[in-house]
């Protein structure tokens, strides 16, 4: 029996290192584009999208295209995407910042999957846990399940208590995905890579750093549903 057990756990390692290895070989300009279309698609996804008063509203955004989920007994998950944050409500968007999400979960599971993941930033707090070195959504930041449709209002339970509205989607549908316990990171790797030098996420989110041209489909996509409304 531990024989067994042993050999189903280095099955499910196999399987998730080879998923995340491959995740890890994707372009960052790529990734940037994926952010992109994976916002644009799940903002405008006819009546049932991420409501645009939301986003309005967000002090920052996080897209996390086609993360990753492998396992074979035990599962896990992985991505790699970008955090965007504005100063104010309703100021202009800022400078992407890579991060990483990871999280494990036990129970009979077998196969892969790519879910894209948004989560909406919606108050001081829950930036404040952004601009962090780590942290566990649900644990350290609340996380609820964002309201879909045109608009949401104001007084919803979600909007009102939880500091992350998290949003997923799965071939092309809307479909749940448990956050609780994954571990959000900044990606050093990745930023160093798109500002040249070593750069910390909470000075990228918190500053006022130029965007890359790399990233300009990503800030084109944000601007267009989420435009400056002080101006």
């Amino acid at each position: 029996m531990r024989r067994t057990v042993i050999a189903l756990l280095a099955i499910a390692g196999s399987l998730s290192i080879t998923a995340f290895a491959a995740d890890r070989e994707v372009k960052v300009d790529d990734r940037l584009d994926a952010s992109a279309d994976t916002l644009n698609d799940m903002m405008n996804a006819s009546d049932h999208g991420i409501p645009h008063d939301l986003l309005d509203k967000a002090r920052c955004v996080v897209v996390v295209p086609g993360m990753k989920k492998a396992g074979f007994i035990i599962g896990a998950k992985y991505g790699r995407g970008f955090a965007v944050c504005r100063h104010a409500a309703g100021t202009r968007w800022g400078a992407p910042a890579a991060v990483q999400i990871e999280g494990g979960s036990v129970g009979f599971q077998i196969g892969a999957s790519e879910t894209d993941v948004v989560l909406l930033v919606m108050n001081d707090g829950g930036m404040r846990h952004l601009m962090s070195d780590k942290i566990t959504l649900g644990g350290d930041a609340s996380v609820a399940a964002g309201p879909l449709g045109r608009t949401a209002s104001a007084e919803t339970d979600a909007e009102m208590h939880a500091e992350m509205l998290a949003y997923s989607r799965a071939r092309g549908l809307f479909a749940g995905i448990s956050l609780e316990g994954a571990t959000l990171r900044p990606d050093k790797e990745t930023d160093h890579e798109l500002y040249g030098r070593d750069v910390t996420s909470h000075d990228i989110l918190s500053g006022d750093f130029k965007t890359p041209a790399s990233a300009g489909k990503f800030e084109m996509a944000l601007n267009h549903d989420s435009p400056d409304r002080t101006r």
